[in-house]
């Protein structure tokens, strides 16, 4: 089933849906938002991504920065931070330039590889949207990590593709009912940029009703 385009949620959603889904309902449903030094570390290292021509090309390596994104089967639209195309026979014709290109994503990323699969979900889904957008095949992509300032491969395997499609149907999911989980405290949530909007300790032993009584002093008859 293809989605309509108005039902098209934000890829970059899948990220905070894999790191918490909490966290995502809040950012995606509830409109809440806060900044703190981690988000604003990322949008300056992803204006320094988007801090250049449009297309640059170099011999046999096309660049595209903030190349749009979409795609109807997942129901996901966005942006990519750049997208390399590689010239190859195994490529694809690109409108207003001559031979066959490879495309090759690349997300920029502060801060260090992490252990979880969220980072990758999200370049994957990159891909996804690419080669339904361009009737193509991608193997890999890269996410570049500021800290490091280096990048890491990312195999698009299968594993990590039904991942993607598993987490976009339970955004879709919750989206749809207006769903947002309860908090489930973790390390996590210290760097969390809605920790304060998020109140994981109110939460985590009851609901939001039982910590106002508590505060306000009454009982249970």
């Amino acid at each position: 089933m293809d989605y309509k385009e108005e039902d098209y949620l934000q890829l970059s959603g899948i990220q905070h849906f894999l790191f918490c889904r909490r966290q995502w309902a809040l950012i995606h449903l509830e409109q809440q938002w806060a900044e703190n030094v981690h988000t604003i570390d990322g949008m300056l290292l992803h204006a320094r991504a988007h801090d250049a021509d449009v297309r640059t090309r170099r011999g046999d390596l096309l660049t595209v920065r903030a190349l749009k994104l979409h795609s109807a089967k997942l129901g996901l639209s966005g942006e990519c931070d750049v997208v390399e195309f590689h010239r190859s026979k195994e490529g694809v014709a690109l409108t207003g330039t001559d031979g066959l290109w490879l495309p090759y994503p690349v997300e920029y990323k502060k801060g260090r590889p992490k252990q979880g699969s969220e980072d990758a979900a999200q370049l994957c889904a990159q891909a996804m949207c690419l080669e339904e957008m361009l009737c193509c095949d991608i193997a890999e992509g890269a996410l570049f990590y500021g800290e490091p300032r280096r990048r890491e491969t990312v195999a698009f395997t299968p594993a990590l593709r039904e991942l993607v499609k598993d987490a976009v149907r339970e955004m879709h999911a919750f989206f749809d009912r207006g769903y947002t989980p309860r908090v489930k405290p973790s390390k996590a949530c210290n760097a969390c940029s809605i920790k304060e909007l998020c109140v994981p300790k109110l939460l985590k032993g009851g609901s939001v009703s039982d910590y106002l009584r508590q505060e306000l002093g009454e009982r249970d008859e």
